[in-house]
C-alpha cells in the first residue's frame, strides 16, 4: 500500500464555550475554556492512523509543541520528519455555541515558517504513487503541489481556510479534492451543490471531488460517477473535527482498495461519531469504533441513524 504523506498544520486549540459567537463591540463571558491538540494537519493524521492508515506528518512546532508530536505518534502517526525548531506553536481561537457550532482564529507561528529547503528533504522519502494531503493552514503549498507532482505522487487537498494562497496552485494537479459548501462557493461561485461540482468538473476533468454538504450528507463526483450519501442523526457537541475526521477515513478506505461507497460509509459514521464529543482530535474515533457503530446503526440507504 503506497504512504501517505500529512504536510500540515499543527496548532494549540483554546476553546471557548459560549452562548453565542461574539458580535462587533461587544465584550462576552464564557462559560468554559479548555486546551486541547489540533490543527487541520494533526487532525487529519490522527484521523488517517486510526483508520488504519500507514501516515507520515511533516510541518513545524516550536518546543511549546513537543506534547502535539507525542500525541500524533500515540495515535500511530509517524513523527520523524516534524520539525520542532519554529518560533511558537500555531494556535487557534475557537468560540463553540451551544448548538455545537464553532468559529476559529487562527495565529499560525511556526505553520508558516516552512522552507523550501525542508520540503525537499521531506519529499526525498516518499515515491511514485505515494500520497500528499494539503490543507490551506501552512505556507508554501503550491511549491508543495507542483514538487509532489513532478514525483509523480497522488495529492490530496483540502482547501481550507480558503485565502489568496489557494490562486498561487495549479488545482489541475489534486487527484482527490475534500471541501465543503463554503469553500465550493469560494472556488467556483456557485451555491447549489450540483452546480459547484459541475463547475469543478469542467475546470478539473482529471480530478475527484468530495462535497459534504452539512445536514444534507455528503456527494462524491468524478467525470465517470455521482454518489450520494446522507448523514447519521446524532446528538451533536463539537463540530470542529468533523471535517478533518471524513477527510482522513475517507482516503485511508480508499487507499486501501475499498469502493467509493464504502469510504463515504465509513468516512460519515466518523464524523458522526466525531461531533457528539468535544475537542478536535480528541474527539476522532478508531476504525474499531467506527464499525461497531455501522453494526449498531444499520446500513440505511440514505445513511441516517
Amino acid at each position: 500500500m503506497a504512504k501517505i504523506l500529512n504536510f500540515g498544520s499543527v496548532n494549540i486549540d483554546y476553546v471557548y464555550k459560549v452562548d453565542h459567537f461574539v458580535k462587533p463591540g461587544e465584550t462576552l463571558s464564557a462559560m468554559g475554556m479548555e486546551r486541547f491538540p489540533g490543527g487541520k494537519g494533526l487532525n487529519q493524521s490522527v484521523a488517517l492512523a486510526r483508520a488504519g492508515a500507514d501516515i507520515w506528518h511533516a510541518g513545524r512546532i516550536g518546543r511549546d509543541g513537543l506534547h502535539l508530536r507525542e500525541l500524533m505518534s500515540g495515535a500511530g502517526v509517524h513523527t520523524e520528519l516534524l520539525d520542532a525548531s519554529g518560533s511558537g506553536t500555531g494556535q487557534a481561537i475557537i468560540q463553540v455555541e451551544r448548538s455545537g457550532q464553532n468559529c476559529i482564529l487562527l495565529h499560525p507561528a511556526a505553520n508558516f515558517e516552512i522552507t523550501e529547503q525542508y520540503i525537499r528533504s521531506v519529499l526525498d522519502r516518499f515515491e511514485k504513487g505515494d500520497l500528499l494531503l494539503l490543507q490551506n493552514e501552512i505556507n508554501m503549498i503550491d511549491k508543495l503541489l507542483d514538487m509532489a507532482y513532478e514525483k509523480g505522487m497522488q495529492i490530496a487537498m483540502n482547501p481550507s481556510p480558503i485565502s489568496p494562497a489557494l490562486d498561487q496552485c495549479d488545482l489541475g494537479k489534486v487527484t482527490w479534492m475534500l471541501l465543503n459548501e463554503v469553500e465550493g462557493n469560494a472556488l467556483t461561485g456557485e451555491t447549489n451543490a450540483k452546480k459547484i461540482l459541475e463547475v469543478l468538473i469542467a475546470r478539473y476533468p482529471n480530478g475527484r471531488f468530495v462535497l459534504t454538504i452539512g445536514k444534507d450528507g455528503v456527494v462524491y463526483r468524478d467525470r465517470d460517477q455521482s454518489l450520494r450519501r446522507g448523514i447519521y442523526d446524532v446528538p451533536v457537541v463539537d463540530t470542529t473535527a468533523a471535517g478533518d475526521t471524513f477527510t482522513g477515513f475517507f482516503l485511508s478506505v480508499v487507499q486501501h482498495g475499498e469502493s467509493i461507497e464504502e469510504a463515504l460509509k465509513l468516512a460519515s459514521i466518523a464524523s458522526s461519531i466525531a461531533v457528539s464529543r468535544k475537542g478536535a482530535a480528541v474527539s476522532i474515533p478508531t476504525m474499531d469504533e467506527v464499525k461497531r457503530a455501522e453494526e449498531d446503526w444499520g446500513n440505511h440507504s440514505d445513511g441516517r441513524k
